[in-house]
């Protein structure tokens, strides 16, 4: 951390900052520039609130210089972690591909659906047993009759299972149907659930808040490492924005700057970013030639009658035409598809 001093300062002032950081664990380094006086204070502290030092008196700006997120931070592990589940890695050179309907509606719906998954070459099916809808009038799922279809779909076609949990009471039902946890972008700073699934070892995938910034983010993805789940992928699926033409604003510049900052991997949703089936394709390919580790697209045979978010499914002949178009592109940034 480094303390700015006021050009009129005090020695006074100066003592009281030093006895404030010696209390609050911190060695004291000091620099007299040409211009301005400055105190650096070192100790990892990643949870200690800056605003304790900027309310002293003589302290122009405290600037931190450590990231707040340890565990997922690329200082706490510099190779990038890698999720097996299975017979699927996620997070190596291998572009992870998850594809499925937003809602699990009946069994042929999902059976049909699951086939042209497996065929397309993606591993996982994704589906929502249990919705959180913006209306309390819209579809919430058919909880766990919905769990039983698709996890014998994914069973019938050799795929792993995702599905979103949304409570605590929920994580036992649900996992033990799916392979992998989702966390919505509403339930992203649902600190009670995501402590509970940090003490269980199935992955995790943690969606972005619809206003959250990537240090929120990343501090969700601290508490499930923090309690010891070491499996945990992003998920970047649009922040919300001003802009009405699309449903979010799918933040691509996301992906390579937690790459940077962490060793987790990225998975891309462009279908929750887009909100309409046109505009998927172009986000899906941007988001590959972005370093993305994964894609999440949302696939319907009959959308316009899909009981949830069927402006944004792709048809599959649509999806597995994108499906060969993102081979070339994963081919151009060392990805493999």
């Amino acid at each position: 951390m480094i303390i700015v001093l006021r050009d009129n300062v005090t020695e006074e002032q100066i003592e009281n900052l030093k006895k404030h950081l010696n209390k609050y664990g911190f060695e004291i380094c000091e620099s007299l520039g040409v211009q301005k006086r400055i105190i650096g204070a070192i100790g990892a502290k990643p949870d200690f609130d800056t605003r304790k030092i900027k309310i002293l008196d003589g302290v122009a700006e405290v600037h931190r210089i450590t990231e707040p997120f340890t565990l997922t931070s690329r200082n706490h592990q510099k190779e990038n972690t890698v999720i097996k589940i299975k017979d699927v890695e996620i997070g190596t050179d291998q572009l992870t591909l998850i594809a499925g309907p937003c809602s699990v509606e009946n069994e042929e719906q999902i059976f049909k659906l699951a086939e042209v998954v497996a065929i397309s070459g993606a591993k996982i099916l994704r589906g929502g047993a249990f919705k959180p809808r913006s209306s309390p009038y819209s579809f919430q799922g058919l909880g766990e009759e919905g769990l039983k279809m698709m996890r014998k779909a994914a069973d019938k076609f050799g795929l792993l299972m995702i599905t979103e949990v949304l409570e605590v009471g929920q994580i036992d039902l649900v996992g033990s149907y799916t392979d992998i946890f989702q966390v919505g972008a509403r339930n992203m700073q649902n600190f009670s659930l995501i402590k509970e699934l940090g003490k269980t070892n199935k992955p995790v995938m943690l969606k972005r808040g619809i206003s959250a910034t990537i240090e929120d983010w990343l501090m969700s993805a601290e508490y499930l490492l923090a309690n010891g789940n070491k499996n945990v992928m992003l998920c970047e699926r649009g922040i919300r924005s001003f802009d009405k033409y699309t449903k979010h604003n799918f933040d691509l510049s996301a992906i390579p700057i937690v790459h940077r900052k962490s060793h987790l991997p990225v998975i891309a949703d462009p279908s929750h970013a887009a909100g309409f089936r046109d505009y998927v394709p172009a986000m899906a390919r941007a988001a590959v030639a972005a370093g993305a580790d994964g894609l999440m697209i949302e696939i319907h045979h009959d959308p316009e009658k899909a009981l949830s978010d069927g402006p944004q499914a792709l048809l599959p002949a649509i999806y597995m035409q994108l499906i060969e178009e993102l081979r070339i592109i994963a081919g151009a940034v060392g990805k493999k598809l």
